[in-house]
């Protein structure tokens, strides 16, 4: 992950998605909320955050908890590792728009780095969704990565060979190689 410095511009504060955004369908965004987002995503890749920041601040309040947007917020807190404000964020997208495979893993994946979380909160956040997208080799690959870390090694095992038969073997298998959550498996990999 890429390791930016913080931003200047402070995040707007988040609380829990109305409960009329909750399993109802997403409407689109339309301009020119939706030219912020992209403009938003572009500075981003631009690794200018705090043009990305005032994009986003820009959205009309009624969409900040539009799946897309609370996607976006969440890149921009992750790229500068602000996991403490990322967490929210990830939480009101698996809340406002639980059929979306990615709001489950940046959930897991902030809540492995706040301090009120850990390893096996992150397990525990993500578990669920291996049920709810149980080909996703994403989701099962975090789940090795997690069952390893915490010394379990027999479900890490288990959890990587269906990731690798989720997804596309021999590209998930050279990530597995250089994963350092993974290293107590790396004998193990090289053989398979």
């Amino acid at each position: 992950m890429i390791s930016p410095g913080k931003s200047a511009v402070a995040p707007r504060p988040l609380t829990n998605p109305p409960a009329r955004l909750l399993h109802f369908p997403v409407r689109e965004l339309e301009p020119p909320d939706k030219h912020a987002l992209d403009a938003a995503i572009g500075w981003l890749a631009l690794g200018n955050f705090t043009e990305a920041r005032a994009e986003l601040a820009a959205i009309d309040p009624e969409f900040a908890h539009h799946p897309d947007v609370l996607e976006m917020r969440w890149a921009v807190l992750a790229h500068e590792q602000n996991w403490t404000a990322a967490l929210p964020v990830a939480h009101a997208l698996v809340r406002s728009c639980p059929d979306r495979v990615s709001g489950w893993l940046h959930f897991s994946y902030a809540l492995r780095r706040v301090p009120e979380g850990g390893l096996e909160a992150a397990w525990n956040a993500l578990l669920p969704a291996s049920d709810k997208f149980p080909k996703e080799p994403t989701v099962l690959y975090n789940l090795a990565c997690y069952a390893c870390q915490m010394g379990q090694l027999e479900d890490a095992r288990r959890w990587l060979d269906r990731a690798l038969k989720a997804g596309e073997r021999e590209k998930i298998k050279t990530m597995a190689m250089a994963d350092e959550d993974l290293r107590p498996l790396w004998q193990d990999i090289r053989q398979l």
